[in-house]
């Protein structure tokens, strides 16, 4: 779960720094992590859709979670306790423990 909070960072940054899929953080390219921003961001997020689940079941987890206690999540609009329930949500068979 707090793998996903790292994913939301990681999101977070690859927003403010990559505009192409050629980039990625963490292994996920910038059109996943886009792809799972409006299931992070309240007050109603939708469910993660299937290209944000797997992008996310691609992503180094370890890696995400090393961004785990960023604030610029809150900065940018998303919620670090949504991000945190991706994993589930998304049904990843191991999620990180971050």
């Amino acid at each position: 779960m707090k793998g996903l909070l790292a994913l939301i960072l990681a999101m977070v940054m690859v927003m403010a720094i990559a505009t192409t899929d050629a980039q990625s953080i963490c292994n996920m390219p910038a059109s996943g992590l886009m792809a799972c921003k409006p299931a992070v961001t309240p007050p109603n997020p939708p469910p993660p859709t299937s290209t944000c689940c797997s992008a996310l079941s691609h992503a180094d987890m370890r890696c995400l979670c090393s961004y785990k206690n960023s604030k610029l999540l809150p900065s940018l609009g998303i919620d670090p306790n949504l991000a945190m329930k991706l994993p589930s949500l998304c049904k990843l068979p191991h999620p990180a423990n971050c």
